[in-house]
């Protein structure tokens, strides 16, 4: 039997979710509770920028309803990033390498795993609930498939036991002709799922990856960072605008067969949505709203209207 696609958003708390998606008005701390009346999935990506804590995820728990999964970006530090010293727990703080940009950078593998330690600890709620879906490692763009990335990602998912790692390439080595069998061959034999990703099409830009439709492990997982290619390496910018676009009927018709598909080899289906700016609204050019929201809608209603089994959005 094939997987129901819950489809979601990365992020509920976005600019544009919380001008064009709430109601006027909402208090932030109500907005979760108002999300999960509409998907009953999310993928948490405030995570990436600072490790969460144990008491903010608690709060994700109980303001969510049963059933509800959400979805944890890696902490940059997990996924190979450099991030900026003053993030870093204060005990472990001074211990870290800092470049000259005041960045913590290539730290000594014990402290990335004290950081894996910390980071799992704090998802204890949410894993307690059963709320608890996979971690997102979203490798930058200057991670090539090699050896050194391949023992990199084994280490990594080492660290996590339990938990469901799911894996996001942003360089296209891994997915070219030459090493694209490799690569989800080596995800399926650490037990990751492969992320599944539609973006803009280039032949030439090292870091946008090909669409390739495949599962490694019993989650498909597909993430709609939208297709705008002008916007895709501006530097500057917010992530609103490197991600501003609306996708059309057409654009995401294309996606009911591939999802059909993946429903079919999975025990589990996700599809969400990162286009997270703001668009006029196609039915109303009077209004304003949030393209996230908007395309998990018409995803949602385009499966429904062929069959394929689908939750949110709608």
């Amino acid at each position: 039997m094939a997987a129901t696609v819950r489809i979601g958003t990365c992020s509920w708390a976005d600019e544009a979710l919380s001008k064009y998606f709430y109601p006027p008005k909402l208090p932030a701390k109500e907005r979760l509770a108002w999300y999960a009346e509409h998907f009953d999935t999310v993928e948490v990506d405030s995570s990436y920028y600072r490790l969460p804590g144990e008491s903010m995820v608690q709060g994700w728990a109980e303001r969510t309803p049963d059933g509800f999964t959400m979805h944890i970006k890696a902490f940059g530090l997990m996924t190979r990033h450099p991030v900026k010293a003053e993030v870093i727990p204060d005990d472990l703080r001074g211990e870290m390498p800092v470049d000259e940009r005041g960045r913590v950078d290539r730290p000594p593998r014990e402290l990335r795993g004290e950081i894996f330690r910390r980071f799992l600890e704090a998802l204890e709620p949410l894993r307690a609930a059963g709320k608890l879906g996979g971690i997102l490692f979203q490798l930058p763009p200057y991670i090539v498939y090699k050896d050194r990335s391949l023992e990199y990602l084994e280490w990594a998912r080492e660290q996590l036991g339990g938990y469901e790692m799911l894996v996001e390439f942003r360089h296209r080595s891994w997915l070219d002709d030459e090493n694209r069998a490799a690569s989800l061959s080596f995800l399926e034999r650490i037990g990751a799922g492969y992320v599944v990703v539609d973006a803009p099409r280039s032949d030439t830009a090292r870091n946008l990856v090909p669409t390739v439709v495949a599962t490694t492990s019993p989650t498909a997982y597909v993430r709609f960072h939208g297709r705008n290619l002008g916007t895709w390496n501006k530097r500057g910018g917010s992530a609103a605008e490197r991600f501003d676009y609306l996708y059309s009927d057409d654009e995401l018709t294309e996606w009911v067969e591939s999802l059909r598909e993946l429903a079919g080899q999975a025990e589990n289906a996700y599809a969400f949505f990162n286009n997270n700016a703001s668009s006029e609204d196609p039915d109303n050019p009077l209004n304003r709203v949030s393209q996230a929201a908007t395309n998990a809608r018409q995803l949602r209603l385009l499966l429904d209207a062929n069959k394929v089994t689908a939750t949110g959005g709608a």
